[in-house]
């Protein structure tokens, strides 16, 4: 009978250590927010989250790509806006330089203009970044990986602005022409230039257009990235956050428990030999 009461009593000790360790454990997720602490807790589910977890890694660094894209192609688009403006400057001194006498000292002031454009126009075509980086790329376009099989060019080449815009005619050879006919008092390389000019302002418009196309496509995938985000934080949070209030149900029922065991094992541990042998 002795053998049997001090086995039973042994069991109850285990019984509650096991039901502290249960308290500590519930305790746990209430102050780290997360049931699932450790593989143990539950093997399948940390499985999912780690995976998850490794999704969330991948998804981080292509948002952060796009948003780099994102940076360049405004960037682009700000700096096609400017030559934009400039061209339609040109356009403007070219048409009041027709309307002034050869002989006039304002044809020089107007070459001279031509001349500051295309200075400004050549800085904003080689422009760089706060990095260091060329705002429009050199040659060929490089493409930004933002997904799984996905890149895009954020920006167009320096050389497709520039280049064979008129013909085979660039920005800086139809700016020069114009400063010549504007100095040379040519009237037929006026006229010429003018016409050219107003070609090349059309052919930045384009450039700012598909320009445009780009940015709205980077945002479009920013977008969808985001979306991704949300969902995997959705899940994640699914599998792996506490819900406090079922929690301290649980933890509370364990307590009560805990303590009704440890009452009743206190008056046993009083009980004389005789009594447990009565």
């Amino acid at each position: 009978m002795v053998f049997i009461t001090s086995q039973s009593l042994n069991a109850e000790i285990l019984r509650q250590q096991n039901l502290a360790r249960d308290i500590a454990t519930e305790q746990t997720k209430i102050s780290t927010g997360k049931k699932i602490n450790q593989p143990a807790d539950n093997p399948q589910d940390w499985v999912q989250i780690s995976q998850i977890g490794r999704q969330q890694s991948i998804n981080d660094a292509w948002a952060s790509n796009a948003n780099f894209a994102n940076s360049r192609a405004t960037a682009a688009s700000s700096s096609l806006g400017d030559i934009n403006a400039l061209m339609s400057k040109v356009t403007e001194l070219l048409v009041q330089s027709t309307s002034t006498s050869q002989a006039s000292p304002g044809r020089e002031a107007v070459a001279q203009s031509i001349e500051g454009i295309k200075q400004s126009i050549h800085d904003l075509l080689h422009q760089t970044d706060y990095q260091g980086s060329p705002i429009f790329d050199d040659t060929n376009t490089v493409n930004i990986p933002v997904g799984a099989g996905l890149a895009v060019d954020a920006v167009a080449t320096r050389q497709s602005i520039s280049d064979n815009v008129v013909g085979t005619k660039s920005l800086d050879d139809i700016l020069q022409a114009a400063i010549d006919a504007v100095r040379n008092s040519d009237d037929a390389a006026l006229k010429q230039s003018l016409t050219d000019s107003r070609a090349a302002l059309d052919h930045v418009i384009v450039a700012q257009s598909i320009q445009g196309v780009r940015q709205q496509r980077i945002d479009d995938i920013a977008t969808r990235i985001n979306n991704k985000k949300l969902d995997l934080t959705e899940r994640r949070s699914s599998l792996e956050d506490t819900d406090v209030g079922e929690v301290i149900t649980k933890l509370q029922s364990k307590l009560t428990t805990l303590e009704a065991s440890q009452a009743a094992f206190a008056r046993i541990g009083r009980q004389s030999l005789f009594d447990l042998l009565r």
